[in-house]
């Protein structure tokens, strides 16, 4: 799949895929995350035109600095490629961190969605879960090869069971370059300087946003042993909407891989409602 450039309003170059035709879904990555992320949900859409950003400093996207790699910035963003495309509105589905930006353009943008499915992620974010994403964010793994990683990663990502090894192998090939001094992450690693400082402090009331998608299709997948996503502001999120889709993925932590059967019956249910 080629990859694709825009220039954002700061100058930014600023990398996506686009691929297909119908109802236009934007795909937006976890924190440290790439376009290729959905790689493994796209072949069960071939219905859709599905539109996978690289956020800054991500994947092929230009490096711009720690101030840049803000939530407010890359929802900018989004709006900004969707105006480069021509897209008037667009279903987003929004995985970890593209569904805090998924919530906040349902604040600050509700004219361009069409609806957003969240990929475990809420509100709420548990400390636990932060806390591992802090130790490992900006960081090279300590795997030396490939073939070291892929075996670790059975252990190193608890919650995760019945993953076959050439899951885990693909899983790793889009997040680490091999090198002759070991595997290297391919984000940049000033990354980790905007993401420690978005969560100095008291943790902030996020349940505004989330009431902001108010009257938009809605949809919720939630890996079974999540850590960052408890089965409490799950359950919080369907008692203040009840329509909402909503699967939780056995066998499964942060974050299911999306093609899942329960996590594709959601897709699939949601997408149904925009149509």
């Amino acid at each position: 799949m080629t990859l694709l450039h825009f220039t954002a309003s700061d100058g930014a170059r600023l990398a996506y895929r686009d691929e297909g035709e119908g109802l236009p879904v934007l795909c937006l990555a976890g924190l440290t995350r790439s376009s290729t992320d959905f790689d493994f949900l796209a072949p069960h859409l071939p219905d859709v035109r599905l539109i996978r950003a690289d956020y800054r400093g991500r994947g092929g996207s230009e490096w711009t600095g720690a101030a840049t790699y803000t939530v407010p910035r890359e929802a900018k963003d989004a709006v900004e490629l969707l105006d480069h495309l021509g897209i008037e509105q667009a279903a987003i589905i929004g995985t970890s961190r593209g569904g805090l930006i998924a919530m906040l353009l349902a604040a600050t943008a509700r004219p361009r969605l069409l609806g957003i499915l969240l990929n475990d992620v809420g509100p709420v974010l548990e400390r636990a879960g932060l806390e591992k994403i802090f130790d490992y964010v900006g960081r090279n793994p300590a795997a030396t090869t490939m073939d070291d990683l892929v075996a670790k990663l059975p252990h190193t990502m608890p919650g995760f069971a019945n993953v076959p090894e050439a899951r885990w192998r693909a899983f790793a090939e889009r997040l680490y370059t091999p090198t002759e001094t070991g595997l290297h992450i391919r984000y940049d690693p000033e990354l980790r300087t905007s993401f420690l400082a978005a969560f100095e402090g008291p943790q902030a009331d996020l349940w505004p946003l989330f009431d902001a998608c108010a009257g938009l299709p809605l949809a919720l997948v939630r890996g079974a042993n999540s850590d960052l996503l408890s089965g409490a502001a799950a359950a919080e999120m369907r008692r203040r909407r009840p329509d909402m889709t909503f699967a939780v993925v056995p066998d499964r932590a942060h974050v299911p891989f999306l093609d899942e059967a329960e996590s594709l019956a959601a897709v699939r249910a949601w997408l149904e409602r925009m149509r």
